[in-house]
């Protein structure tokens, strides 16, 4: 989803990146200090959520959100509990208040993406190719089933696909291109050198999970996204 952060105070700004960019499923279009800057590029640009303090200075952020005749969806970030009634009026995904946990960050956009995914249905239809990926590999196109990857190791400009009862295939890649190839339902990245299948994981400890005997290390900035997955689905 494609978002922008508006807040007026830059701490509170970077926090809100860091934030943000720990959630692969987030793109940051813009990060705005200037309220009014921010609502030219919502209307110049495709967002799908808006990250939005309420006290600033010029157009505070709820009247920034009336201003709009076709908002995005919209989450609350603010020091200020006294707007939540207005705010939920407005239709908003979240309120949330400063200092924001992670892991109720977390929860805020997990909602929000829930939302897309009934507003946008066709963006989210999984196609039959997707069941599968190719990738170039001794010399000629691979076939890989999804179902079949229990993890993939970043090794520089290649990656190490592992395959459940297979052979791993080796393929050059960067990590991340093949992140964006895989289902985020289905797959995590864990470490910036690893992702794994979320379905194939058999134990977690605080650094480390195990897959098909594998132990494969837990990255400190991708831990809590692991920890608040797993407390979701009651593994």
């Amino acid at each position: 989803m494609n978002c922008i952060l508006i807040d007026d105070e830059n701490p509170a700004l970077q926090l809100l990146e860091d934030n943000v960019k720990q959630v692969p499923y987030l793109n940051i279009v813009a990060s705005c200090r200037n309220p009014m800057h921010a609502l030219d590029i919502i209307k110049d640009q495709q967002i799908d959520l808006i990250f939005l303090d309420i006290n600033m200075p010029g157009i505070n952020g709820l009247d920034l959100l009336r201003s709009l005749k076709h908002p995005p969806m919209v989450i609350l970030v603010t020091a200020y509990e006294e707007h939540a009634l207005d705010g939920f009026n407005l239709d908003v995904v979240d309120y949330l208040i400063k200092p924001v946990p992670f892991a109720r960050f977390l929860k805020a956009v997990q909602k929000a993406r829930e939302l897309y995914e009934i507003r946008q249905p066709k963006a989210k239809v999984i196609p039959s190719e997707n069941d599968h990926v190719f990738v170039n590999a001794n010399y000629s196109l691979v076939k890989v089933s999804i179902q079949d990857i229990t993890f993939i190791e970043g090794l520089k400009d290649y990656v190490k696909i592992h395959i459940e009862n297979g052979k791993p295939i080796i393929t050059r890649m960067g990590l991340k291109a093949m992140e964006e190839k895989l289902d985020p339902r289905r797959f995590m990245r864990v470490h910036k050198s690893y992702i794994v299948s979320l379905h194939k994981i058999n134990s977690i400890q605080k650094t480390q999970l195990v897959i098909d005997g594998a132990e494969i290390p837990i990255g400190e900035g991708y831990r809590t996204a692991l920890q608040t997955y797993i407390s979701h689905k009651n593994l």
